[in-house]
């Protein structure tokens, strides 16, 4: 029966003319204009099916919510009043005996569909049919409302600085673009820390901003006590027009130890990067300016050596012509730079101020033969400006430098392709010849974005290896390597590829532990292999070039079955104190999980160093993961972080969401 918006299905239904209305009996089906579908063994309705009751009643709100009932009563207004009621959201997570993980049952329930919220007396919520939690009185948002002012689930955390901490978090939707959401934490040892979090979206962006802080009494955390300590995040995005836009990310902090002595996630870093930045996109071109400061988290560094950075520029553009047959652009990047005092580390060139300016034209136009190989030639001019102050090293307290370095080369590539009946081949000799002029005064110049280096496989055909522009790699080299790809008809493949690059003529950039610094470079190398979806193997190497030692390997293994995955991983890499890694690393990591039912999951990982034979990360947990419900409960062992308070870290973390209710959790420290 089709009545206006309604739909109603039944075995039998009787209408009764005096007074409009509706008996409906077997298998009674009532469809809602509003998407929910009302199910019951006999209903009664009446004054354009606003009014009525049911018996036996199942109502599938949406979002997949069921509220089952022995009896429920519609009135006018858009109020249904079920007896006997539980409430839901589970749709396969329901045992032999149809018992849903989770449910909320009430001898009443009372849902108001025009303010959109479900009411319930005397409340208690099951786990598995088990009663767990009891309340007088319960009322929360129906499933349709994603936002609205109200207490959320809270957390539970406990660490020996402030003993046991007690998050009630409480959401105030003050308009629909705006909100604030008050996390206050209640310690035992610490008293309150308050945490307000404001977020505001506009008609061109949104951004948010959140304080902590709390006035610390005198006692524990690390000796900061009788003092006021907190922090303010913010972040925000906005669009100025099609091509430009602005935003920020950054934190303001008391101390270095606060965030993480109270367990907020933002702690959980060593670094707080703060940046302002201004960027454009328009066909070819792109522009970027920031501001950026950085505050250190760890006790062991100064936080006078911390760098300013302002401004830091970068903008490319790539002509939409050809030049000369070939593509042409030009990259601009410029920074000032600025510290209070100039780092310890004497394998590290920096400075208390640089200024510097780099600008590149380049050019480049692939050509393909008769014979198939494909021959790109390439060049580039580049020009900068450095104006240092206090390098480490350096002769003299004020450096001023400009160049002008030119470089030309030629990439030659030739791909030879066969078929057979597995699968398709591609074998590829690589060869390049580059020469650029020398890099000069690289000792009175800072190196601020160009300190690490992993020569590998992958940057092995670059014109430049350096990872920034503050050095710059001059003289005479040729790269020549080997390529090879098995795509196989099942979907798998193999690629491999190794070589070696040789330094001809004129001044070598790289130092000692570079794998570059002599005439000829380290041999790199690297193998992929997935013979199906569920293995995969990668091994990268870079050895002497007689092989007598193994610079740098790392090794990793993918394992994905039916139930069972996982991967295990191996690294080597030797000590290069110019290049930011001051030891020689060896550690072997890898994680497992295992799922013995549909729901449940065991999962475990580890991070070791051999080296020092300990453990720096160890992880085992269980977790439950069905459609209505996700829990998680985890061990985790960190040790060997001489910068942290605590240079062993254990830890609990429990975690439980439930679909449509919220999520509750907690860490506590052992």
């Amino acid at each position: 029966v089709v009545y206006g918006p309604y739909t109603l299905i039944a075995t039998k239904v009787v209408y009764n003319m005096t007074d409009d209305s509706f008996k409906a009996d077997g298998r009674v089906e009532l469809r809602e204009p509003n998407g929910n579908i009302l199910q019951a063994d006999f209903a009664d309705l009446s004054d354009k099916f606003k009014q009525g009751f049911a018996t036996h009643v199942r109502a599938l709100l949406t979002h997949d919510v069921t509220i089952t009932a022995d009896y429920a009563r519609r009135m006018d207004g858009g109020i249904t009043v079920y007896e006997n009621a539980a409430y839901t959201a589970c749709r396969t997570c329901i045992d032999a005996g149809h018992t849903p993980i989770w449910q909320i049952v009430a001898p009443k329930a009372t849902h108001d569909q025009k303010k959109r919220t479900i009411y319930y007396d005397n409340p208690r919520f099951e786990i598995a049919g088990v009663p767990v939690a009891w309340l007088p009185y319960l009322a929360y948002p129906d499933p349709t409302v994603t936002r609205r002012s109200g207490f959320l689930l809270p957390d539970v955390n406990s660490d020996s600085d402030y003993g046991i901490g007690v998050t009630t978090p409480y959401f105030w939707a003050l308009a629909p673009n705006a909100d604030l959401t008050f996390r206050p934490k209640w310690t035992t040892k610490q008293g309150p820390v308050a945490d307000v979090e404001w977020r505001h979206r506009l008609r061109s962006g949104i951004y948010d901003i959140r304080a902590y802080g709390l006035y610390q009494p005198d006692g524990d955390t690390n000796d900061n006590s009788g003092r006021l300590r907190g922090a303010v995040t913010s972040s925000g995005a906005f669009e100025i027009n099609d091509t430009w836009s602005w935003g920020w990310n950054g934190a303001a902090l008391s101390d270095k130890t606060f965030l993480r002595d109270y367990d907020y996630q933002y702690g959980k870093s060593d670094i707080a990067t703060s940046e302002v930045h201004v960027t454009a996109l328009e066909d070819r071109t792109y522009i970027s300016a920031q501001a950026l400061h950085y505050q250190t988290m760890l006790l062991t560094e100064d936080q006078d050596e911390m760098p300013v950075v302002l401004p830091y520029i970068v903008a490319n553009h790539t002509f939409g012509d050809p030049v000369l047959g070939g593509e042409l652009g030009f990259n601009v990047s410029a920074y000032s730079l600025t510290r209070d005092d100039t780092p310890s580390d004497p394998d590290l060139n920096l400075s208390t101020e640089q200024t510097r300016v780099v600008a590149d034209l380049h050019w480049q136009k692939q050509m393909i033969n008769g014979l198939g190989q494909v021959v790109t030639p390439f060049a580039q001019v580049r020009g900068d400006v450095f104006v240092s102050e206090n390098v480490t090293g350096a002769p003299d307290s004020q450096e001023t430098s400009s160049h002008l370095l030119p470089t030309a080369g030629v990439d030659m590539r030739w791909p030879f392709l066969s078929s057979g009946d597995y699968g398709q081949n591609v074998l590829t000799p690589v060869f390049q010849v580059i020469s650029s002029a020398d890099e000069q005064d690289e000792n009175d110049i800072a190196d601020e974005d160009a300190i690490t280096l992993n020569f590998d496989h992958t940057n092995l055909f670059l014109q430049d290896r350096f990872t920034g522009l503050d050095r710059y790699e001059g003289g005479t080299r040729a790269n020549a390597g080997v390529m090879y790809s098995f795509l196989a008809d099942n979907g798998g493949f193999a690629r491999m590829s190794f070589g070696e690059s040789f330094h001809i003529a004129g001044e070598n950039s790289f130092t000692e532990g570079s794998g570059l610094d002599g005439p000829k470079s380290d041999l790199v190398g690297a193998l992929a292999l997935q013979p199906n979806e569920s293995l995969r193997l990668t091994y990268q190497i870079r050895a002497e070039e007689d092989l007598s030692a193994i610079n740098a390997q790392e090794a990793s293994l993918g394992l994905t079955l039916d139930r069972i995955s996982g991967s295990l991983s191996y690294a080597d890499v030797v000590a290069a104190p110019d290049y930011g890694r001051p030891d020689h690393e060896t550690q072997l990591w890898g994680d497992a999980s295992y799922a013995f039912t549909e729901s449940w999951t065991v999962f475990g990982g580890f991070r070791y160093d051999l080296r020092t034979d300990d453990f720096r990360d160890k992880t085992v947990g269980l977790m439950f993961d069905c459609d209505c419900l996700r829990a998680s409960l985890a061990y985790s062992e960190r040790d060997g972080e001489e910068e942290f308070i605590d240079p062993t870290e254990r830890v609990l973390k429990l975690s439980v969401e439930f679909r449509t209710i919220g999520e509750i959790g907690g860490r506590f420290g052992l």
